[in-house]
């Protein structure tokens, strides 16, 4: 089953490849990509399975045994993303079929789409650092290409300063993994933990580990790189906006969490003040940032950056309970603010607006739409019981136990400042009476557009409200993977064979 691991790659390449040689048939290529990221969710599934277990698969490319070859590695963390990066491609995908334009998809949306879940599969699956920079520069490019399509102004401003901080990232990347090189040798994550295991740490790693934090806090959106994020998301169409949102930015966490739990164990536990302050911080900064909007998608921005703090919180901790709660936080948050990013494209849809100033009235006219952006907005605020709760439970009583009180009073605050302006913004678009005079055009959207629409969102909104009332399954694979980045043994027996 070693063989499984390649076919996450292969299948979103394969339907790009497919989609190309359809240039000229769009419906086609629809057909195409909704098959190739359904097929995502099937092998997601079974590496899932296969991993539940504890079990670590890992296959050298081409049988070069490592750490020469090519390593892809799969255990409950990386298994979990390949999943939840499956399911909500294939919502974005059936999203996109009534979201996307003729001209976007004109220009090679559906291949594009499928060259950025390629990027984010490989990100997730590689055992080998040099080839994490590959997948993230696989990613920037499609991403930079999807953010820019129409060409409208705002589209280009925004997406001008993503890449701009993007590359800088990239630059920092190349940087730490060069001189992490030079001291080691090898880039092959198992053998650089076994490796710096054997070697005194010099001053030379802790000024590579900051550079590879600030590589992966900016793609992260970590405070203070955070500011690129509300920038650029919010220019996207609401499809590209929502795929950006739920997994680019977890792309960067991802990485901090294997790398720095792998290679950069003892540097990490030296600078957990900075850690948990870069965590305290980052809520902070993206909460009052929400507050302050009067759009909702740069509000929903916003609110990705203080989320993220969440994520970082588990990190700076570095307890089984903290890292399971940013594991659990992590699959929460992806399910949540996708259903929320996508019931705001369909309110732009139907009323044209995302200006809350421009909205009011929905409640009365569409009340199964208000019930569809509550029930994540709840979530994401950490209203028992749905899912957002238990991450934050699990974060703050591990917090408290490792007598972090000031994170925890930032987490605190957060969630009732996120639960502040999510009911706010609710208010503004279902509740209030719609402004006298509005001139916003309205939108119809056909019986099949409906469906097409609804139906992506209704499933992570259930998947978000599955997660919050049936929660210890999903805490429990959770704790595994927590489990295994702190005990990287099996990890690297995995790669490498048994060590004596």
């Amino acid at each position: 089953m070693k063989n499984l691991l390649f076919l996450p790659l292969l299948i979103p390449l394969t339907t790009a490849v497919l989609g190309l040689l359809a240039w000229n048939r769009i419906k086609l290529q629809r057909l195409i990509g909704v098959c190739g990221t359904a097929a995502l969710v099937c092998v997601g599934s079974v590496l899932l399975a296969e991993v539940i277990d504890g079990t670590i698969l890992s296959v050298q490319a081409g049988n070069w045994a490592a750490p020469f070859g090519i390593t892809l590695v799969a255990d409950m963390l990386s298994a979990l993303m390949v999943l939840a990066t499956g399911i909500t491609g294939l919502a974005v995908t059936v999203y996109s079929l009534a979201d996307a334009d003729h001209h976007q998809e004109a220009l090679g949306y559906h291949p594009l789409l499928q060259v950025l879940l390629l990027g984010i599969c490989g990100s997730f699956l590689t055992g080998d650092l040099f080839n994490l920079y590959v997948w993230f520069e696989t990613m920037l490019i499609a991403s930079f290409v999807l953010l820019t399509l129409g060409g409208r102004r705002e589209q280009m401003e925004g997406a001008i300063k993503y890449v701009a901080l993007n590359l800088t990232a990239s630059a920092f990347f190349l940087a730490g993994i060069g001189l992490l090189y030079g001291v080691t040798g090898t880039l092959n994550l198992a053998h650089l933990a076994l490796q710096l295991r054997e070697v005194s740490h010099t001053g030379t790693l802790p000024i590579i580990a900051a550079l590879l934090f600030a590589a992966f806090g900016i793609k992260a959106a970590v405070f203070p790189f955070y500011f690129w994020l509300p920038a650029s998301y919010h220019t996207a169409p609401a499809a590209v906006t929502t795929i950006f949102s739920a997994l680019l930015s977890k792309v960067g966490i991802y990485v901090l969490l294997r790398v720095f739990t792998l290679i950069f164990f003892q540097e990490t536990i030296s600078a957990q003040p900075l850690i948990l302050a870069a965590a305290g911080l980052t809520m902070l900064a993206g909460s009052l940032g929400a507050i302050a909007q009067p759009e909702l998608r740069r509000m929903l921005s916003f609110c990705v950056i203080s989320q993220i703090g969440y994520l970082l919180m588990g990190l700076g901790i570095m307890t089984p309970l903290a890292l399971a709660g940013s594991i659990f936080f992590i699959l929460h948050i992806i399910a949540a603010k996708s259903a929320l990013f996508l019931t705001t494209g369909i309110i732009f849809r139907i009323t044209g607006s995302t200006e809350t100033s421009r909205l009011g009235g929905m409640y009365h006219q569409r009340p199964f739409l208000a019930a569809l952006f509550m029930i994540p907005a709840l979530s994401v605020a950490g209203i028992p019981p749905l899912s957002g709760f238990w991450g934050k439970l699990a974060l703050v009583k591990s917090g408290l136990a490792e007598e972090h009180y000031l994170t925890v009073a930032a987490a605190l605050a957060v969630s009732f400042l996120t639960l502040f302006y999510m009911l706010r913004a609710w208010s503004e678009v279902f509740w209030k009476a719609r402004p006298a005079g509005d001139s916003t055009v309205h939108h119809a959207l056909v019986p099949l557009r409906r469906r097409q629409m609804f139906g992506p969102v209704v499933a992570l909104a259930l998947v978000s409200l599955v997660m919050g009332l049936a929660a210890e399954p999903f805490f429990q694979l959770s704790l595994t993977a927590a489990e295994q980045l702190l005990n990287p043994g099996d990890y690297i027996d995995a790669v490498l064979g048994k060590q004596p």
